[in-house]
């Protein structure tokens, strides 16, 4: 990640350009490491977000609007206390490291003007938030406290003294000259021991300019004429990187996204990485807790077919009862066994009996055992029937949570599976939305719209409710999937626009990876949902089949 010594200068140049004199109006923390504060300014009214977290450090002027908590933390209670109505001073970067002092002026509690700073350290997992009193030079409070456990050679704690992280021996970009860049011989790990302030991709790309000290000249010279770009590389739809700096490596393998405004740019990296991570981290739960209620169903679906098999190996019960009725005058009562003749294929058989009741009552004992197998057979059947469903409807949210390919699908599965017990209501993040349905939109060949369900509850809606009654419905054969509809207006769609919905409808469905895929499609006149039937489950008739390569053409 390159938020470093360069981008850090660059915002700093941008805040004292934008926020500088502004007044402290609000404080919010909507995240355990984020901070959010609303600052007028002559220029009208901004928002500056800070964050320490380890994973996406940084600090930009942003557009969005965050929550506010219903219960501020601490930390955000003692910066409202000694920061809202405060007046910036002054914005600094310290040397060419990614920290950023915000000075301020405010009245304390007895009408005395007094200095405060919030230091903003943007370093990784050390990245943290620390006001100080300027005065006293002692820490007021961090968004992160430090003890002597967890950093022996600088702590960060009420009271203490604040002093900055020990400096490397470098040289600032700021003042590098050329024989700098000689003496490391164009050399990416050269430059980076002897430079502070650039990350590794800067270095490697100084490594292969012809002069590394003009480059350095142009980018700090278009940072303080506020001239500068910032350049977003994505590649596969997420941030890889970005830079002020044209980076060559990433030039062949990421497409680039141009900023004219620095925190714009940081704000498009950081919101579209951040989203990226936690879709993925998100579906990785889900999937895990899925999987685990596919197990158990899988467990119980063995155990009651064995049941089944049990149930069915019991003929011998009614056999017995038949040939101890037929004996019952041969049969000395006390018997703990007798062998009598099976006078269906006249064999022997020795049958167990309970010597404390008479051989009717044994007789009647395995009459009753073997009515209680079958009404179990009857029984299991059905619940086994009634299993299949449940293990049918869960593969298709599996598949359906794989196919998410952003934050809102993810949380309707969420909602679906809270709706049909599969989840506690309580885990469930938010509130069902109810904007109406957003599938995946296509068009084929000859210009019809192909929509694709991208959850079991806007299958139902896409299929019983969306689509008219002409238009075609793609479904993968026997495997889970989402519904395909392909809006005909009344039209007769061709051989290349079946093929290409039936691609489609296999692309979104668990055989996705697979070729020669089957996939049914009907009119939506013959679809119907069974009554009780779970989310996305629907029977039909008078469909075709079509084998198809799966295709996703996202």
């Amino acid at each position: 990640m390159a938020f470093d010594g360069i981008i850090t200068y660059a915002i700093a140049k941008q805040l004292s350009s934008e926020i500088l004199l502004g007044k402290i109006e609000k404080i919010y923390q909507p995240e355990k490491f984020q901070l959010v504060f609303h600052i007028h300014t002559r220029s009208g009214h901004k928002r500056l977000f800070a964050s320490a977290d380890s994973s996406a450090p940084r600090i930009n002027l942003t557009g969005q609007s965050f929550d506010n908590p219903p219960s501020p933390s601490a930390f955000c209670m003692l910066l409202r206390k000694h920061l809202q109505g405060a007046r910036i001073e002054d914005i600094k970067q310290v040397d060419s490291e990614r920290i950023i002092e915000i000075y301020f002026k405010v009245l304390d509690e007895l009408g005395f003007t007094v200095s405060k700073k919030l230091v903003f350290e943007i370093m990784g997992k050390h990245s943290n938030i620390v006001l100080v009193d300027v005065n006293s030079n002692k820490i007021l409070d961090s968004i992160k406290r430090i003890s002597i456990d967890v950093n022996r050679a600088r702590q960060i704690l009420p009271g203490m003294q604040y002093a900055l992280p020990p400096s490397q021996d470098k040289v600032s970009f700021k003042s590098a000259e050329a024989s700098t860049f000689l003496e490391a011989k164009h050399m990416s790990k050269d430059i980076l021991a002897k430079i502070s302030g650039i990350s590794p991709s800067v270095a490697g790309q100084l490594a292969i300019e012809e002069n590394p000290k003009l480059a350095l000249m142009n980018i700090i010279s278009d940072i303080e004429s506020l001239s500068s770009k910032l350049k977003v590389y994505i590649a596969d739809k997420e941030p890889r990187e970005f830079h002020i700096l044209q980076l060559a490596e990433f030039k062949n393998c990421c497409r680039t996204e141009i900023f004219d405004d620095i925190s714009s740019g940081i704000e498009f990296y950081f919101s579209n990485k951040h989203q990226g991570t936690q879709l993925k981290q998100r579906k990785l739960n889900l999937e895990k807790n899925l999987k685990a209620s596919m197990d158990k169903l899988l467990l119980k679906k063995k155990r009651v077919q064995e049941d089944i098999l049990k149930a069915e190996n019991s003929e011998n019960l009614r056999l017995y009862g038949e040939l101890l009725t037929a004996n019952l005058h041969s049969i000395k009562p006390g018997s703990k066994s007798v062998t009598l003749t099976n006078y269906y294929d006249n064999t022997q058989i020795e049958i167990p009996l309970d010597e404390r009741f008479s051989p009717a009552k044994n007789a009647q004992l395995y009459y009753k055992k073997y009515g209680k197998a079958m009404t179990a057979i009857k029984e299991k059947t059905l619940l086994l029937g009634d299993i299949e469903k449940e293990v049918i409807y869960l593969d298709s949210v599996i598949n359906h949570c794989q196919d998410s390919m952003d934050m809102e699908a993810l949380e309707e599965i969420q909602h679906e599976l809270a709706e049909t017990g599969y989840m506690r209501r309580s885990k469930v993040k938010g509130k069902e939305k109810k904007s109406g349905i957003k599938p995946y939109k296509f068009t084929s060949p000859s210009g019809f719209t192909i929509l694709v369900g991208r959850n079991n509850k806007e299958n139902d809606t896409l299929t019983l409710k969306t689509a008219s009654k002409n238009d075609l419905w793609f479904h993968t054969k026997d495997i889970p999937g989402s519904h395909v509809i392909m809006a005909t207006d009344g039209k007769e769609a061709d051989e290349s626009d079946i093929k290409y919905a039936a691609a489609i409808a296999a692309g979104f469905s668990k055989a996705k990876q697979s070729s020669n895929v089957p996939v049914d499609y009907v009119s939506v006149k013959h679809i119907k949902k069974p009554a009780g039937a779970k989310p996305g489950m629907v029977i039909f008739k008078n469909n075709h089949t079509i084998y198809v390569n799966p295709i996703l053409p996202i």
